[in-house]
């Protein structure tokens, strides 16, 4: 009668995944790829500014009662701006930036 393998035997029993054979698992089937979104043509760059936060406010505010975004005021001020000093208004309000 041949000896129990102790290690073996205290592998079973206690739970142990160190000394039991690797289960290999199978590879998941690769996920499906969407079509890529058209990249837009426009660049554009962040300006950072900052105010007390009841100017924030007042500016979300009138953007509600008009309908608008925040987005929207702030390129409505800049275009006034720009007429203001005889320069092109050409911040895009989001009616100009959307693409449908």
């Amino acid at each position: 009668m041949s000896k129990p393998n102790l290690t073996e035997l205290l592998a079973e029993t206690s739970g142990s995944a160190r000394h039991q054979p690797a289960i290999v698992a199978e590879p998941s089937r690769p996920k499906t790829k969407t079509t890529p979104k058209a990249k837009k043509t426009t660049v554009t760059s962040a300006i950072t500014v900052h105010f007390p936060k009841r100017v924030r406010d007042q500016l979300k505010i009138l953007a509600i009662q008009n309908g608008s975004t925040l987005h929207g005021v702030v390129a409505e001020a800049f275009n006034d701006l720009f007429a203001k000093h005889g320069k092109p208004e050409i911040a895009p309000t989001e009616s100009a930036d959307q693409d449908g």
